[in-house]
């Protein structure tokens, strides 16, 4: 695998690439129905699936921007809670009280090395505007420049503002950005706009129109840098 042009920065995926979620499932969060059932103990429980649809039909809809709380109300409405409580809704947004995510195990010493090699790292991500705070949590948020959420900015993947945020963040042109997704559609738009693409396709067949990984490991060899060094060296972050 060769890039057209040397790799000076990189643009990372969050979810799938970097940090899984503890359980499987990323939405709705692993409590929302220990939460849920602390607020209404009468809900029926039998509507969560259809709930839970509900809320991903939200996310995948064509609606440029939504909130956290637009999309907890879409679930609440299937099960009966027209107008949830302030306490319920704030309930749901705050940080879980255990982890609700987690790093891949390669992620930090990946990290680690790409860092010492002076490449420049951005997260680009259609998330949640609290994704900085779970990278904080996570002890991973001082390796990126910065990060480009697609509730702060208002739209998402693959629109090119969120692209175009990632490369300014790194103060780089597209053509010497790498981005790193698992959604190999979302890495070929990334390529229509003039930046170098990899998918990371951990599961499943390797895609046939952008290069991809099966891990991170595999990163620092393609971008041809030495090997990983231990994961127990992340500790400095100097």
């Amino acid at each position: 695998m060769a890039f057209e042009e040397r790799i000076l920065g990189i643009l990372f995926d969050s979810g799938g690439v970097l940090i899984r979620p503890v359980g499987g499932r990323w939405n709705p969060r692993f409590d929302f129905a220990e939460i849920l059932l602390a607020h209404h103990p009468q809900v029926r429980v039998e509507l969560l699936p259809e709930a839970f649809d509900a809320g991903e039909l939200l996310i995948g809809s064509e609606a440029e921007s939504f909130s956290r709380a637009d999309y907890h109300r879409a679930m609440l409405r299937v099960l009966g809670i027209a107008d949830p409580s302030p306490e319920l809704l704030h309930e749901l947004e705050a940080p879980p009280a255990r982890p609700a995510v987690e790093p891949f195990p390669e992620t930090r010493a990946v990290l680690d090395q790409l860092r010492a090699s002076g490449l420049p790292m951005c997260v680009v991500s259609d998330n949640w505007a609290s994704l900085e705070d779970v990278y904080r949590s996570l002890d991973l948020h001082e390796y990126f420049a910065g990060f480009v959420i697609s509730e702060v900015l208002g739209c998402r993947k693959p629109d090119p503002r969120m692209y175009a945020a990632g490369s300014d963040l790194l103060g780089l042109p597209p053509a010497v950005c790498l981005f790193v997704d698992d959604d190999p559609e979302l890495v070929e738009a990334a390529v229509e706009l003039g930046y170098q693409g990899i998918a990371v396709t951990r599961s499943g067949e390797p895609p046939v129109t952008v290069p991809s990984i099966a891990a991170l490991t595999e990163l620092p060899p393609v971008l041809r840098l030495t090997s990983c060094p231990p994961s127990g060296n992340a500790a400095n972050h100097d």
